[in-house]
């Protein structure tokens, strides 16, 4: 695990509920490209449900971190892609599944128009540190 500082409300910066402001690291980065709802044979998981989609989405990410020797502890960074805002408290409950509140890492969110396929609901790519 990389050495990470959090710094949740900079000074003369509102605090974030669901998020850290500035996460700082030192370390290997490993960049994780966007993730969608697919299964391991390339199949769509929960077709119209956000929230099976997320939990999907979130697995995925986690085997891409750890074919890369990194885990949900080393993101700095998380950016969701979703079709619509209404989908976000499913999306951060997928995340609460594999991250605790207190190691929250920086994130951005984004209403998309569409992703590469109309039945992807989310898509999200991570940005983590590993030390070495």
């Amino acid at each position: 695990m990389s050495d990470l500082t959090r710094i949740p409300a900079p000074d003369g910066v509102a605090p974030a509920a669901q998020y850290t402001h500035v996460v700082a690291a030192t370390g290997r980065l490993v960049a994780v490209s966007g993730q969608l709802p697919l299964d391991e044979d390339g199949r769509l998981v929960g077709e119209g449900d956000p929230a099976a989609q997320a939990r999907q989405v979130f697995e995925n990410l986690r085997r891409c971190l750890a074919a890369a020797g990194a885990t949900f502890d080393d993101v700095v960074k998380l950016t969701y892609f979703v079709t619509d805002m209404a989908h976000l408290p499913a999306v951060r409950a997928a995340r609460a599944a594999h991250i605790p509140d207190d190691r929250l890492p920086a994130a951005s969110a984004v209403q998309v128009a569409a992703l590469v396929a109309p039945q992807f609901l989310t898509e999200i790519e991570a940005l983590a540190v590993v030390a070495g």
